[in-house]
C-alpha cells in the first residue's frame, strides 16, 4: 500500500487506523476472535477498497481484561463513533467472539452510528466468560452493567483428543431454552444491514445455525440478512488477498484451506455489494 495509505496508531495503544489515499466515505472497525490478536490483514484489504479501515484488541491490550470477560461493548461503539466524526458510514467486522461484540454493540447502537455488521462465524446469543479466578460473567458489558448469557454446560467438555467445542455450544444452548429465546439473544432487528458468513463444517461452536437465527429474528421484523454459507468451510474465513490465520487456542475449527478461501470469496463479494449500497445512500 505505502505511498495510498497512512497508518495511525491509537492513542492508548490498542490499535490503528489505515486512511486510505482517496476514500470511499465508509469507515470499518475489524476484530478478531479468541484470539485477541490485531486483524492487520482484514483491515488492509477493506483499506485498499477505500475505506477508513481500523483493528483493535479487545482484550489483552493496555487497560483491557486479560481475558475475554465483562468487556464493554462501548470499547467497539467509542471507535464506531470516531469513524463516523469523518465518514458516512461505519461498518463493524468481527469473528467468531468478536462477531458476538460487533453485533452485541450495534444492538445496542441501534443505527446511531453503525449502518452494518459483516458477522463471520457469528453467534446469535451472549455467551459466557470466565474469569481468571474461574467464576463466570457475561462476555460483555454495556453501561456497566452484564449482558445476560448462556452459562456453559458441564456436559461435553472437549477432551484433548479431539478439541471441538461443538458439543458443549450446542449443549449450552439445550439447556437453557428461555434463556436463548429471550434474555441471551441479540437484539440483532436493531441493527441496520447485517451479513452473516457461516461454515457448515466449523467445529468450534454452530455458526451456521446461529446465522440463521439471525436472520429469521430480523425478518420477524421485516428486515432482510445477507447469509453467506459453505458447507465444507470451517470457523475461519479466507478473504481473497488473505493469508491463513495462525495462532490462537488449540482447537478443532473444521473445513479446509480450499473450502474457507471459497467461502471468503464469497463473503467479499457480499461486502462489496455492500460497501457499494452504503455509497449510493445518502446521508
Amino acid at each position: 500500500m505505502g505511498h495510498q495509505a497512512t497508518r495511525e496508531p491509537f492513542s492508548d495503544g490498542t490499535g490503528f487506523r489505515i486512511r486510505p489515499h482517496v476514500p470511499n466515505g465508509v469507515g470499518v472497525l475489524t476484530v478478531a476472535g479468541s484470539s485477541g490478536r490485531l486483524d492487520d490483514p482484514r483491515a488492509k484489504i477493506f483499506a485498499a477498497k477505500g475505506c477508513v479501515a481500523e483493528t483493535m484488541t479487545w482484550f489483552g491490550g493496555p487497560g483491557q481484561n486479560v481475558g475475554p470477560y465483562d468487556v464493554p461493548l462501548e470499547t467497539f461503539l467509542d471507535r464506531a463513533g470516531a469513524l463516523r466524526r469523518e465518514c458516512d458510514h461505519v461498518v463493524l467486522v468481527g469473528t467468531s467472539f468478536g462477531a458476538e461484540g460487533v453485533l452485541a454493540a450495534a444492538a445496542q447502537d441501534g443505527g446511531a452510528f453503525v449502518d452494518a455488521v459483516v458477522a463471520f462465524a457469528p453467534s446469535s446469543v451472549v455467551w459466557c466468560g470466565i474469569r481468571p479466578n474461574g467464576t463466570a460473567t457475561s462476555h460483555w458489558t454495556f453501561a456497566g452493567q452484564p449482558l445476560p448469557y448462556i452459562a456453559f454446560s458441564q456436559d461435553h467438555w472437549p477432551d484433548d483428543a479431539t478439541h471441538s467445542l461443538l458439543d458443549l455450544y450446542r449443549s449450552s444452548l439445550e439447556q437453557a431454552p428461555e434463556r436463548v429465546r429471550d434474555a441471551a439473544t441479540i437484539a440483532v432487528e436493531r441493527i441496520p444491514h447485517v451479513i452473516a458468513v457461516a461454515g457448515g463444517d466449523d467445529q468450534v461452536w454452530p455458526s451456521a445455525d446461529f446465522a440463521e437465527r439471525i436472520a429469521r429474528r430480523r425478518a420477524e421484523h421485516g428486515l432482510d440478512t445477507v447469509i453467506v454459507a459453505d458447507e465444507a468451510a470451517g470457523h475461519r474465513t479466507i478473504l481473497p488477498g488473505e493469508p491463513v490465520a495462525t495462532g490462537g487456542h488449540v482447537m478443532a475449527r473444521g473445513g479446509s484451506e480450499r473450502a474457507d478461501r471459497r467461502l471468503g470469496a464469497s463473503a467479499w463479494a457480499a461486502v462489496e455489494a455492500l460497501l457499494a449500497d452504503l455509497g449510493s445512500t445518502p446521508v
